[in-house]
C-alpha cells in the first residue's frame, strides 16, 4: 500500500481495519469481502490481540458451561476445547507443535527448517497431546467450580498479550518473510497499549487473582523471551504461537491451583 493511501485513512478507519485484521488472524470467523487487509493492517492488529483472545476464551468457557447441563463436565470440556480449536484454526496449537519439533534440532538453521516443514514430528505430537490434555482437564475443573467463562476469558487475554510483547522486543528470526514477520513492525507504543488492555481485562474479571495471573503471565513471557533470544536470536510465527499457548495453559492451571487454596 502507498503511504498516500495510508495517510488518507482516518485514525478510526485504521483502527477498525486493525481490529478486523486481528479477528481474521486469530480466528476463523468469516468477514467475507471485508477481510481484505494489507501488511500495515496486520502489523497494527496486535494491539487488539488481548480483546480477541478474551472473546475466544469466553466463548470456549460458555460452550463448556452450557454443555455441562446435559453432559458430564469432562465431556463438555472436551467438546468446548474442540470448538475453540475450530474457532482459532488450531493456529497456536500448530505453533507449539512446530516449536517443540524445532527444539529437537541441533543447529539454529535446522531448527528454523524443521519449524517450516508441514509434517509434525514426535516432539510436536507429544507437545500437542499434553497441551490438549491439560487444557481439557483444567476446563473440566473450572466447569465444576462454575468459573469457566471468566477464567478462560482472562487467560485468553493474557495469552495473546505474550506474542505482542515478544514481537515488539525481539527481531524476526528468519531472513525472509514469514507469518510472524509483520508483527515485529507493530511498534512498541501499540504493544504497551495491548499490554494495558490485557492487564485491565484480567484485573476487571479476576480482581486479586487476576493480578496474580498478570504477574505470572508477564514473568513467563519474560522467561520465554530470554530463551528465544538465546536459542534463535529472535522469533518466528510458530514461536509466538507457542508462547501464547504456554502462557494460556499456565494461567489456567494457576487459577485452578489458587482455587484449591481458596
Amino acid at each position: 500500500m502507498s503511504s498516500a493511501t495510508e495517510t488518507a485513512r482516518g485514525p478510526i478507519e485504521r483502527e477498525l481495519r486493525a481490529l478486523g485484521a486481528s479477528l481474521t488472524f486469530l480466528t476463523r470467523i468469516p468477514l467475507g469481502s471485508l477481510a481484505e487487509f494489507d501488511g500495515d493492517d496486520v502489523a497494527r492488529s496486535s494491539l487488539w490481540f488481548p480483546l480477541i483472545g478474551a472473546g475466544a476464551g469466553a466463548a470456549v468457557g460458555a460452550v463448556a458451561t452450557g454443555l455441562a447441563h446435559s453432559l458430564t463436565p469432562l465431556l463438555a470440556a472436551a467438546l468446548a476445547v474442540a470448538v475453540g480449536t475450530l474457532l482459532t484454526g488450531a493456529m497456536h496449537i500448530d505453533g507449539i507443535g512446530d516449536t517443540a519439533d524445532g527444539l529437537g534440532a541441533r543447529t539454529r538453521e535446522r531448527s528454523l527448517e524443521v519449524m517450516r516443514e508441514s509434517t509434525v514430528g514426535a516432539y510436536g505430537v507429544v507437545a500437542i497431546v499434553l497441551d490438549l490434555v491439560v487444557r481439557v482437564s483444567v476446563l473440566d475443573e473450572l466447569v465444576v467450580r462454575h468459573d469457566a467463562i471468566v477464567v478462560a476469558a482472562m487467560a485468553g487475554a493474557l495469552s495473546r498479550m505474550s506474542p505482542v510483547i515478544l514481537s515488539s522486543l525481539l527481531p524476526y528470526a528468519r531472513a525472509g518473510a514469514g507469518l510472524g514477520q509483520p508483527f515485529t513492525r507493530g511498534g512498541r507504543t501499540r504493544a504497551v497499549i495491548a499490554v494495558v488492555m490485557a492487564v485491565s481485562i484480567a484485573i476487571v474479571l479476576g480482581a486479586n487473582r487476576g493480578a496474580v495471573a498478570v504477574v505470572a503471565a508477564l514473568c513467563l513471557t519474560g522467561v520465554v523471551g530470554i530463551f528465544y533470544q538465546h536459542w534463535l536470536s529472535g522469533v518466528t510465527g510458530d514461536m509466538l504461537g507457542a508462547a501464547s499457548e504456554v502462557v494460556e495453559v499456565s494461567v489456567l492451571v494457576l487459577m485452578v491451583a489458587l482455587m484449591g487454596h481458596a
